[in-house]
């Protein structure tokens, strides 16, 4: 079993996770990266660009655990890097429609009037 922190050859090896999902499928892969890489280098690292051809890392966001990141900001052991795919709808219009038609939003976003 591999430690979330190695040295090998005395370059620290960081374990990391990288995530994908889309409505048909779900990808998170483990992988170790040299200290001091970069969110964008442990996808490209990775392998998941070859196995979901439409991620574009010029119009995908990118993050650690559900928050938003810099694709040069630098991993730390254990960090689960997410691409994320871009909204179909967005928020705040869903809400003004739902608005204007007279649909009430209960808490726990269940749309039952």
């Amino acid at each position: 079993m591999v430690s979330e922190s190695e040295t090998i050859d005395q370059v620290t090896q960081l374990k990391v996770e990288v995530a994908y999902a889309r409505e048909d499928k779900q990808q998170i892969l483990e992988l170790m990266v040299n200290q001091g890489a970069t969110l964008e280098q442990a996808v490209q690292q990775s392998g998941i660009l070859k196995m979901f051809p439409e991620i574009d890392l010029e119009l995908n966001k990118i993050g650690v655990f559900g928050k938003l990141g810099k694709k040069t900001a630098e991993l730390k052991a254990g960090d689960r890097v997410e691409i994320y795919r871009p909204l179909i709808a967005d928020p705040k219009e869903v809400r003004r429609k739902r608005e204007a038609d007279g649909k009430k939003m209960k808490k726990g976003g269940g749309d039952k009037s």
